[in-house]
């Protein structure tokens, strides 16, 4: 679960913040686009949420908090298996791994996942994505 807060307000925040700003977030459900207010020492502080995995999520002591600045959105993903392909299509981004298929939006949040006994081949057709799977198994995934 991660979660990215761009401030709207003009100020320096000092190194840790994030972790002060997800002890005042847990237990919120919060969804990527809108603006959530957070009080600290007696003044709202205001934020936009520009990243939210998943798009809707209840903060909880896992979720990695992190702060955007400027305007250019970067969110960086790491994953406990490597990548064998990346497949984009028009709806988003499919990343094929050993045994799992998971398919991103363009923003990087999960449309779908699932995990198979073998991914022999991932293709995509517009916006439908196509995964053959065991020996004779094909599975249509229209997000």
């Amino acid at each position: 679960m991660k979660l990215i807060l761009k401030p709207l307000f003009d100020a320096k925040l000092p190194a840790g913040f994030e972790e002060i700003l997800k002890a005042k977030l847990i237990g919120r459900e919060i969804k990527a686009g809108q603006e959530i207010e957070v009080d600290l020492l007696g003044k709202p502080l205001r934020f936009k949420v520009i990243y939210a995995e998943p798009e809707v999520l209840k903060v909880s002591r896992g979720t990695m908090v992190e702060l955007a600045s400027g305007e250019t959105l970067v969110v960086d993903l790491e994953f406990d298996e490597p990548i064998r392909h990346l497949i984009s299509f028009e709806n988003g981004f499919v990343l094929v791994f050993l045994r799992k298929v998971l398919i991103l939006n363009q923003n990087g949040q999960k449309i779908y996942s699932d995990e198979f006994e073998e991914v022999n081949k991932v293709s995509t057709s517009k916006d439908t994505v196509v995964i053959v799977h065991g020996k004779r198994k094909v599975r249509l995934v229209k997000p």
